[in-house]
């Protein structure tokens, strides 16, 4: 077993604070800047970042939505109940980590700093690969010839281009399955876009980069209550990503 094996089977289990941790972290003491000193390429910066972000979003969304795969984990260790090899799996064999790679990056470029270009984004991408090569060696041993055969003709993580309609031909998009399995991800990231922009500007720009109370508030008030309306649909199960596979009873 690898050095990258051990380590992802140890980060496995924090897999969802990686990138976020990582960040925080690096954002407490690193210094923002605009780029070629100026806030109004930096504002095309943050639009730039913001696009990524929003690209990440829309490859997890896309992936969850066509064939949700079942590798999250059991009893925090890896664990997959089958080999999903439909839908954006059959393009790249790590879409979900290649959209949590885009948000980062995307994240990246709005504050602009050296030390997330450095630190931040190589360390996320460290521990992001060592989670991939124990997700990979787990299903190498418990799949075995037909995991190599899947491998031999899907990339690891650059997605293929071509054949998104033969891969997703005969499923449809479930929405609801993206809202219910990733809304958390999404209003934290679309979140973060702003208050990333927001912090960068002030660090910069002193009191004159901050937004006007009515702005935050007009924004944060219909967030928050939006979030709070699919958590409680979710948790009342008037939202389910899946219905037909609830259990009947008498």
């Amino acid at each position: 077993m690898t050095v990258l094996v051990r380590l992802g089977r140890l980060v496995f289990r924090y897999r969802n604070s990686v990138a976020p941790v990582i960040f925080l972290a690096v954002l407490v003491v690193c210094t923002p800047r605009h780029m070629m000193g100026s806030a109004a390429v930096d504002q095309w910066m943050d639009l730039a970042g913001a696009l990524v972000v929003l690209l990440g979003l829309g490859a997890r969304a896309v992936t969850i939505g066509y064939e949700y795969i079942v590798r999250g984990g059991r009893n925090r260790q890896v664990y997959a109940d089958k080999l999903v090899q439909g839908g954006v799996y059959g393009l790249t064999r790590n879409p979900m980590y290649v959209g949590n790679g885009l948000i980062a990056i995307g994240c990246a470029l709005i504050v602009n700093a050296w030390l997330f270009y450095l630190v931040a984004l190589p360390l996320t991408f460290l521990l992001y690969a060592s989670i991939i090569a124990a997700e990979e060696n787990f299903l190498r041993e418990k799949f075995g010839a037909e995991f190599d055969e899947y491998c031999a003709r899907v990339n690891r993580i650059l997605p293929r281009l071509t054949g998104f309609r033969r891969a997703t031909e005969g499923m449809h998009f479930n929405w609801r399955r993206v809202l219910v399995k990733d809304y958390t991800t999404i209003f934290h990231s679309i979140a973060a876009v702003l208050v990333l922009s927001f912090w960068d500007d002030y660090r910069v720009m002193g009191d004159a980069g901050l937004p006007k109370l009515q702005t935050v508030l007009a924004f944060g008030i219909p967030w928050l209550l939006l979030y709070g309306l699919v958590w409680r649909l979710k948790k009342t199960r008037r939202l389910e990503g899946d219905p037909e596979r609830r259990p009947h009873t008498a």
